[in-house]
C-alpha cells in the first residue's frame, strides 16, 4: 500500500478554508471541487497510456493517449458525490460507478445499501472518492468489492485521513494488492465517536445539508 499526503501551498490553503466552521455549503462545495482537482492530478500519475501520433500545424509529433479500458471513478454516496465534478473535469473520459455505503454510528460498521458498478472490472484502474478516511471500514469494504470484480489497482482520494483509518487499510491489504491513498492531510486521531480530530466536521452535511439524516 502507498500513502501520499499531497503537500502544496494551494492544497493547504483550501483545506484550511474547508476546516473553518464559518465556511458555508456554497463555499464548501466550491473549495472541495478545487481541492479534488489538485488531488486528482497527484492521484493520476500512474494512469496507463499508449503511444500515439498526431499532426501539429507544423509537423507530425509523438504523444500518448489513455489506454483502454478507461479508468472507473467510484464516489461513495453521499459525500463522495461532492468530489465527483472535480475529478471528472480532470478525467472526462472515465466511466463512473456508484457505491452507497453508510456507517452505523454506534458500531461504526459500514454497510452497502446501493451499488451501480460493472460486474467485470478486469484490467481496470479504479479511483474511489471518499472525503473522510476515519475508521477505514467504509473504504476497506469498497476496495474489497472492486478487487473482487477484477480491478487491477485502486487509488482512494480523500480530503482528510486519520492514522486509525490508514492503519486499517494497511492491515487489510498490505502489499498483496495495489492500493494507493492520496489525501490533502493526515490528522491527529479519531474521537470516541469515530470523527477525525481536528477534522472538518461531517463532510456530507457540510456539502449538502442534513435533510433526511
Amino acid at each position: 500500500m502507498h500513502i501520499h499526503v499531497a503537500e502544496h501551498p494551494l492544497i493547504s490553503q483550501k483545506l484550511t478554508a474547508l476546516r473553518d466552521e464559518r465556511t458555508d455549503s456554497i463555499a464548501f462545495r466550491a473549495l472541495t471541487d478545487e481541492l479534488v482537482i489538485l488531488l486528482s492530478y497527484e492521484a493520476t500519475r500512474g494512469l496507463r497510456t499508449v503511444p500515439c501520433e498526431v499532426v501539429t500545424p507544423v509537423a507530425p509529433a509523438s504523444g500518448v493517449d489513455l489506454a483502454s479500458p478507461m479508468p472507473l471513478v467510484v464516489p461513495i454516496l453521499r459525500a463522495g458525490l461532492g468530489m465527483l465534478p472535480g475529478m471528472m473535469r480532470l478525467l472526462p473520459n472515465a466511466e463512473v460507478g456508484f457505491l452507497g455505503m453508510v456507517r452505523n454510528h454506534e458500531s461504526l460498521v459500514a454497510t452497502t445499501y446501493a451499488e451501480r458498478l460493472p460486474n467485470d472490472l478486469s484490467g481496470r484502474q479504479c479511483f474511489v472518492l471518499d472525503p473522510m478516511l476515519a475508521t477505514g471500514g467504509t473504504l476497506v469494504a469498497a476496495i474489497e468489492l472492486l478487487f473482487a470484480r477484477g480491478a487491477t489497482d485502486v487509488t482512494a482520494i480523500c480530503l482528510l485521513a486519520a492514522p486509525e483509518g490508514i492503519r486499517r487499510v494497511q492491515e487489510s491489504f498490505g502489499d498483496r494488492v495495489d492500493v494507493t491513498i492520496v489525501t490533502a492531510g493526515l490528522d491527529e486521531k479519531l474521537t470516541d465517536r469515530g470523527y477525525i480530530y481536528p477534522g472538518l466536521g461531517d463532510a456530507g452535511d457540510r456539502l449538502f445539508g442534513s435533510a433526511g439524516y
